[in-house]
């Protein structure tokens, strides 16, 4: 069963604002004391097409995408043509009176509130774009919002803006508010109902957490060529650079990206790149580069559909093994995945950590799901984070020989910075310990040794064991990764008898616990977004247990959690 939400949809064209309104809605209802989660659907165009924002509404955390669907507010005919089957009975449907709007089969008893958008964004402005606004007021009031909360948060959205623009929006969110109260009192529902909490919560959205994640990781140098789902990560690095002290560089292409990065971080500096399987595609070379030359590096990939260009504007998590087995020949790396927005945060920040420490590429795995979407949390606490940066050597006074790759037990080195005062070598050939070329045997064997050794390392000292939610003895056990965290957490609150193995660490990876934990299970299901089940594969590679019941999607949409639910219920029919 969904815990209490209430979830409101805004659909309307491109252009016609529909996703600011949801997050401005979004924004009201966080500042109103309620946590949101929101989901985002919008076309691979440049003009155009169907957009649709869903704002769910509730007093506790929300991480999770549902169907559910208590309130529709229809910018335009399509719409209503495409989500008015999708309102709860007696849900509410607001749209543009001004506008010849059909809903012909609704076949529901539902609640349709006529609001004169256009002539208010006329009579506010004279800007059509004022009509999401008109529709911001009226849904505020129908959720009984604060008002004055709401005019608060335009001031502080439209703050570059002309006082014109503000005196505009304000005027067409309080027309839009009292013709609801005017007209539909007797439907205003009590959700965003203003009351005083303990704790002020923010509104982030995946792409922001990320950068700020980063950021607050202590990032010196960033490269990133834009590519969805991780655009939006480069326009909060651009615009923080100057004043964190940090360099944000967007390069030609992801070649140039993932070279820069390599050579930020061989310089000394905390560094990164981003990318999508496409761009990811392009810098397979540069990664093992990497590898090889024994250089941090932080690569965070927003996955999408694909092949190709795919879906652009979608989500999809087909990347996992082409990100595991990527590049020619073996070297340490580090994959990460990330389930939701505070984990993406925080795991931002852990790269860079097990990057400079085990001195070789850090993969974080998120998807468009987790880049696009927002969600309301308390602010997060980084007091207890510290900056480790491995072995580094200082300047050499004396004439010691410097050797960079020395074999060490643990296969980590000493590292050291161009400048610095001691000479070293590096290159992307098979080397000897101070870095010069050699293809002897043993040598050839040593080094590649010693750095796969890494893994080893970082398995014993950092790797996470896996995270079991439930009993640990369940009929059912539920096997997933990424975004589809939060919707599977939700559905088997109602199963006393179901568990979720969730993983984050793909590499290393923690076999063992894996093992044990599903070995215990009469039934496992694995829940995936790629057509082959791509985690049911690699525990399949690591452990020898074959999961044969396999739940997928490979249309670009989340699984939602009533989907989750009704997996559960076929499954323990049987």
């Amino acid at each position: 069963m969904v815990k209490d939400i209430f979830s409101l949809k805004i659909g309307g064209q491109a252009g016609q604002g529909v996703k600011s309104a949801g997050q401005m809605l979004a924004k009201l209802a966080t500042r109103s004391g309620y946590f949101v989660f929101t989901y985002t659907e919008f076309p691979s165009l440049i003009r155009g097409g169907h957009n649709v924002t869903q704002v769910i509404i509730g007093e506790n955390e929300i991480d999770f995408f549902s169907k559910k669907v208590d309130f529709l507010v229809a910018l335009n005919q399509e719409t209503i043509d495409r989500h008015l089957n999708e309102v709860s009975d007696n849900g509410l449907v607001i749209f543009d009176s001004d506008k010849k709007i059909s809903f012909e089969g609704e076949g529901k008893s539902l609640n349709f509130s006529p609001l004169p958008l256009s002539r208010f964004a006329v009579e506010a402005g004279n800007r059509e774009l004022l009509g999401n606004m008109v529709a911001i007021g009226g849904v505020a009031a129908f959720l009984d919002g604060d008002l004055e909360v709401l005019k608060n948060l335009i001031e502080g959205e439209f703050k570059d803006k002309s006082e014109e623009v503000i005196v505009a929006n304000k005027k067409a969110a309080v027309l839009g508010y009292e013709f609801v109260k005017k007209e539909y009192g007797r439907l205003v529902k009590k959700v965003l109902t203003y009351k005083k909490i303990p704790e002020k919560k923010m509104l982030i959205s995946g792409s922001d957490a990320l950068a700020l994640g980063a950021i607050a990781g202590g990032l010196q140098f960033a490269a990133i060529y834009p590519m969805s789902p991780i655009s939006n990560i480069l326009h909060v690095l651009a615009k923080y650079q100057e004043k964190l002290g940090f360099v944000y560089k967007q390069p030609e292409d992801e070649i140039s990206a993932i070279g820069m990065a390599i050579g930020a971080g061989f310089a000394g500096a905390r560094s990164m790149t981003a990318t999508s399987g496409g761009g990811f595609c392009l810098m397979t070379e540069g990664f093992g580069l990497a590898g090889m030359t024994e250089t941090p590096l932080v690569i965070v990939e927003g996955m999408r559909p694909g092949p190709a260009t795919g879906l652009p504007t979608w989500s999809a998590q087909g990347d996992l093994k082409f990100v595991l087995n990527a590049h020619q020949g073996s070297f340490p790396r580090i994959v990460l995945s990330a389930g939701d927005i505070k984990e993406a945060f925080f795991m931002t920040m852990k790269a860079f950590n097990l990057a400079e420490k085990y001195q070789t590429p850090v993969v974080l795995l998120v998807d468009k799901n987790i880049c696009d979407g927002d969600a309301s949390y308390p602010f997060f606490d980084i007091s207890g984070y510290k900056i480790e940066r491995g072995k580094i050597k200082g300047s050499s006074g004396d004439e010691e020989i410097y050797s960079r790759y020395t074999l060490n037990s643990d296969g980590i080195s000493e590292r050291t910075f161009p400048g610095g005062g001691v000479f070293f070598i590096a290159n992307s050939d098979e080397h000897d310990q101070e870095g010069f070329s050699s293809e002897e045997s043993e040598v050839v064997v040593k080094m590649q040794e010693k750095r796969m050794k890494k893994l080893e390392v970082c398995q014993k000292e950092d790797m996470e064991d896996p995270k079991l939610y439930g009993s640990e003895e369940a009929d059912l056990t539920i096997v997933s990764w990424g975004s589809n965290k939060g919707s599977i957490i939700e559905a088997i609150e109602g199963f006393s008898n179901v568990n979720f193995l969730y993983l984050n660490w793909m590499n290393p990876f923690p076999a063992s616990r894996v093992r044990e934990i599903l070995a215990k299970s009469k039934y496992i299901v694995d829940v995936e977004c790629n057509y082959e089940g791509q985690l049911a594969d690699l525990i399949a590679e690591k452990t020898g247990i074959l999961i044969s019941d396999r739940f997928l999607k490979y249309d670009g949409r989340p699984f939602f959690v009533e989907e989750i639910i009704e997996k559960i219920n076929q499954v323990l029919k049987r």
